[in-house]
C-alpha cells in the first residue's frame, strides 16, 4: 500500500507509519479501509512484511525485466525479485515501509508514482499489488501514469478484487483498531469484470486475467 500527494493526507500517512513500526516490533493491529458504501476493506501489515504471501509465486514469475514495484511497503515483493536476480526498484511515500523494505535488502525509494520517477519509459514491468490499484482514488489516472512509465512493449501486473464485488472510487476513511485516523482521502476498488473498460480509457489492454490462493490479477499491455 502507498499514499500519494492526491490521497491521504499527512496524519493519515502517519497513522501509516506507526501500523508499520507496530507490526515489525511483532505488536499486533487491525487496520481498514472503509469506502464510501460502508463496506470496510481490511489491510494485511503483517503480511506485507512476511518474505511471501500466497499468490505471490506466479505474479513475480511474470516479472521477466526491469520491474518497478509501485507502493511497494515494506518491499516483500521488491526483495523477493531482488533474491531472484530480478532487477528491482520499490518505490512508497510512507518512509517507515521505505525503511524496512531497505532493511530486507530491497532497492526502494521515498517517492510518489505521479511525481519524477527514474527509468520513466523504460521500465519492462510495473507491480500494482496488494490492493495499490485504489491508489489517489482513480484506476484511470494511475493506469495512465503507469502507462507513462513502461517501455513500449510493457507490461503492468494488478491485482484486483474478485469479480461480483463491485468496483468503487471515492472517498474514504482509515480506520487503525477501529478508530478512524485523519480525514477522508481518495482510494478506489477495481473488481476483476470492471477491468476491460478502465483499460480501454487508460489505452491498454489485458492480455490475461488469472486466480491464486483466492486473490485475482491482471497483465495489462499499452495498445
Amino acid at each position: 500500500m502507498t499514499t500519494t500527494t492526491a490521497g491521504p493526507g499527512t496524519s493519515v500517512l502517519a497513522a501509516f507509519n506507526a501500523v508499520l513500526r507496530r507490526v515489525h516490533a511483532g505488536r499486533p493491529v487491525s487496520v481498514t479501509i472503509r469506502d464510501g458504501r460502508g463496506v470496510d476493506h481490511r489491510l494485511d501489515p503483517a503480511g506485507w512484511c512476511r518474505d511471501r504471501l500466497p499468490g505471490d509465486d506466479a505474479l513475480l514469475a511474470r516479472c521477466l525485466g526491469a520491474t518497478l514495484d509501485v507502493g511497494c511497503g515494506p518491499g516483500r515483493l521488491t526483495s523477493a525479485l531482488n533474491r531472484l536476480g530480478s532487477p528491482a526498484l520499490g518505490i512508497d511515500v510512507s518512509a517507515a515501509a521505505v525503511r524496512l523494505a531497505r532493511a530486507r535488502g530491497a532497492a526502494a525509494l521515498l517517492r510518489d508514482v505521479f511525481a519524477a520517477l527514474p527509468g520513466s519509459g523504460r521500465w519492462q514491468h510495473l507491480l500494482l499489488a496488494d490492493g495499490n490499484i485504489g491508489i489517489g482514488g482513480d484506476p484511470h489516472r494511475l493506469l495512465a501514469r503507469c502507462r507513462e512509465l513502461l517501455d513500449r512493449n510493457g507490461r503492468i501486473h494488478v491485482e484486483l478484487a474478485p469479480p461480483g464485488t463491485g468496483s468503487w472510487s471515492g472517498q474514504a476513511i482509515l480506520r487503525v483498531d477501529e478508530a478512524v485516523v485523519g480525514t477522508p482521502f481518495g482510494w478506489a476498488v477495481l473488481a476483476a469484470d470492471d477491468l476491460a473498460a478502465v483499460a480501454e480509457a487508460s489505452a491498454l489492454e489485458a492480455l490475461n486475467v488469472w486466480t491464486e490462493a483466492g486473490r485475482w490479477f491482471a497483465t495489462l499491455t499499452p495498445v
